[in-house]
Parts: C-alpha cells; structure tokens; sequence
C-alpha cells in the first residue's frame, strides 16, 4: 500500500499562483507543464529505501512571513547562524515564503552581482533565470519529485556572478519555515560566469515536531570555465518535515565546485548530491556529515560524474546513527568513455552509537575509460573501545571521551563551512543530536 498520490493543487490553483506573483509566460508554461507530469511519473527509488508510504503530498502551500526590521529581533535559534560582532552584508532571510530580510553591499551591487528571491528574479532577470533553471543540472521530468518541485516552487533564491568577478565575502540565505505545517518548494540557482567565483552558504530551520508537511528542494550551481563555486549548507528540518533534497552542479572547463553540506534533518530524508564535470580539468569536492536519531531513514547519494579530461572528483561521506535510525549512503565515482586521466576517489564511512541503529555505506566506482584512477573506502562500525580507553586513561569520562570521538570523526567536513557561526551552529545541532 502508498500513500494517496494525488497532487493537492490543481491547474486553477497553479495559474492563481504564477499571477499573483508576476511571473513570466514561461514559467507559467513549465509550471503546467510539469503538473501533467507529476501524475503520470514515479517517485524515484532510492537505493535499499523504501519510500512509497511517505507523505510527499500533505501540506500547506504557502504563507507569508512577517518583516524583520532587526536581526537582534530574530529568534535566538536563528541569530546562532549571524556573527553578531560581524553582521553579514550579503544576506537574505526567507521567512515562510516572504522575503522577511534583504542585504547586499553596493559594491557588489556595482559589479553587476545578483543576489535576490527567486521571485524577484523572474521579474527583474526572466530571461537570465530562463537561460539555466531546470536545463543543464535538474530536468522537470525526471520522476515525480522533480515535476512537483517545478509545478509548485514557492520560494528561493537567484545568485549571478558577473565574468571575472570575484567575491570575498560569503553570501548567506537563511530560510525560516515558521508555520509549521507550511512546505518548501524551494530552488536554489548559483551560476558564476567565467573566471569568478563565490562562496554561498545557506540554513534551513523549523520547528514543526508534530505537524506534517514537506520539503521538496532543489539546488543548481552552474560554474562556467575557470569559476569557482563553494557551497555550504546546514539543513535543520524538524521531525514532521518529509524531505526530498536533490542539490547538482555542472563545472565546465577549469571550473570548480565545492561543497560541504551538514544534513542534519530529524524527519524521514531523501537527499542527493550530483556534480557533472563537464569540462577538462574540472573539480569536484562533495563532503557531507550527518546525524541521524529517533526513528527516522535517511538515504543519501553523493555521485560525481566525470565527462572532461583530467577531471577529479572527491566524496567524503561521514553519518553518526543513534537509537533507532537507519541510513543508506551511496557514494558514486562515474568516469564517462572519454574522460582520460580523470580521478575519482570516494570515501563512506558510518558511525553506530546503538545496538538498533543500522547504517549503510555503498563506495560505487563505474569506469568507462583505462588510463584513470580510481579509489574508495567504507566502514560502519562502532566507537572504537581502543580509542575510549586511550582518551579514558588521560582522566576523561566515558561521555566525554565519546564526544572528542564523535566531534573529530566529523570535524573533516565541519571545518569546510566558510561562516565562522554557520560552523558553530554546526557543532550545537550535532551536540543537540548526538547528547
């Protein structure tokens, strides 16, 4: 038996939506064009995850959020994500699906960098968001997730980065689902223009325990030849969030993309990150941590996917699981017929704090090509009994002890994240989690 498949929006509903938003033709035409779809297409099949019985289609669309006038007035959980001797410039605050709060310093403004919802951007940049959403990283028909997200996109944010431009400060997005039965069809779309780059970093947080809604969200990072990309991201559903992430990128000749990505959800959790290096000499590090408790399941797939010459790609992959949590993590190194002297390395490991906990690392090498390298690792297992009486003869408490374990065995992706607060709230969620 599944759940009730039915779409909850219906082709009236849909136009209504676009209207009132101003968007342009085109949108509306994909929009309606992807809710024929959403019905006729499967949910994907994640690996050894079962997802048929989830709920992908009980929530409320949408809602607005009230202005921020002072980050000092946001809720203590979010003002962890700020700096608050050093206030970010270049911010944005999604709250419900309101653009509550908005920043960016004018001499990026200047530069021609654009950093704004995604609604906004329909308006003020159509034929520049037309020319990459859901083309070269995520297709609308690829199965029935990727066809609701398109027809039902209800928030997000637009970043563009002129040629050569370089920027130094991170942009931060923090998106807030304050009512607690509110969805987030979120799309997220970076590109960098040839030579620049940018570091982007993005939160998102709610409270909703007992209702049930979704989070069906999908990111694209385009890097152009010889760009750059660092994206790092915190992900902080609550318990009755259903969540299907699905994060590509696309680097082109000399580019790069980087990301580092703190999955800590406490609801049942699909979450996939695919990085196509199209170009020669394109680089990919895809680095992820997380925690998994309660009864929740997680499945989550990091792949790399090599076409151009000389392209190398990195998967570091590390879960701690506590009490009755289940996760499945496919690590995935493709190098296409072609892609010579390409690199694809791959490393899945799982930490077990419970008898019932059970985790799963899959290292995926495909080779369609002979002069490459290739490699993987994986382990599950427990906390080392050796490493415990180590730290324990030093005058350190079992508890202690298992917490430096735990803390160092993620630490490899925690110190990726580029925002100094964004790395400690890090900390403070996988201290709520594992303690």
């Amino acid at each position: 038996m599944t759940v009730e498949t039915k779409l909850p929006y219906n082709k009236e509903y849909i136009e209504q939506f676009s209207k009132e938003r101003n968007e342009p033709q085109w949108m509306l035409d994909l929009r309606l064009q992807a809710l024929n779809n959403a019905e006729k297409l499967e949910l994907p099949k994640p690996d050894k995850t079962k997802i048929g019985k989830w709920n992908f289609t009980e929530f409320k669309h949408t809602a607005k959020g009230a202005e921020i006038t002072s980050l000092q007035d946001l809720p203590v959980e979010l003002q962890e994500y700020l700096d608050e001797n050093n206030l970010p410039e270049n911010l944005l605050i999604q709250r419900n699906h309101s653009v509550a709060h908005s920043t960016l310093s004018k001499e990026l403004e200047d530069k021609g960098v654009i950093f704004t919802d995604i609604f906004t951007a329909l308006q003020y940049h159509g034929d520049l968001v037309q020319r990459y959403y859901m083309k070269d990283a995520v297709s609308v028909d690829e199965h029935r997730l990727t066809a609701m997200h398109a027809a039902l996109m209800n928030g997000g944010v637009f970043v563009y980065i002129p040629k050569n431009v370089v920027v130094e400060a991170p942009l931060q997005a923090i998106f807030w689902q304050e009512d607690p039965e509110l969805s987030m069809f979120n799309h997220v779309l970076v590109v960098a223009e040839q030579g620049s780059s940018v570091t982007y970093v993005e939160n998102y947080i709610s409270h909703n325990e007992n209702e049930s809604t979704v989070a069906n969200i999908v990111t694209e990072v385009i890097a152009q030849d010889n760009a750059k990309v660092s994206f790092g991201a915190v992900d902080n559903f609550a318990a009755g969030t259903t969540a299907y992430n699905n994060r590509r990128g696309v680097a082109y000749r000399d580019a790069t993309i980087e990301w580092a990505l703190g999955q800590m959800n406490d609801g049942n959790t699909v979450s996939e990150n695919i990085t196509h290096l199209v170009g020669e000499n394109s680089l990919s590090n895809a680095k992820t941590v997380s925690v998994g408790r309660g009864k929740q399941t997680q499945n989550f797939t990091a792949k790399i996917v090599h076409f151009g010459k000389n392209s190398e790609g990195y998967i570091l992959q590390h879960g701690v699981m506590k009490e009755g949590a289940t996760s499945i993590f496919n690590g995935i190194g493709k190098i296409e017929h072609g892609a010579s002297k390409s690199n694809a390395e791959q490393e899945s490991r799982v930490l077990m704090l419970s008898e019932k906990a059970r985790g799963d690392a899959n290292p995926i090498l495909l080779i369609d090509e002979d002069d490459v390298t290739a490699g993987h690792a994986a382990s599950v297992g427990r906390v080392d009994p050796l490493q415990l009486y180590y730290l324990m003869s030093r005058g350190i408490t079992q508890e202690e002890a298992e917490r430096l374990i735990i803390h160092g065995f993620l630490a490899p992706v925690v110190n990726q994240l580029p925002i100094e607060a964004v790395k400690n709230q890090l900390t403070q969620v996988i201290e709520r989690k594992v303690y």
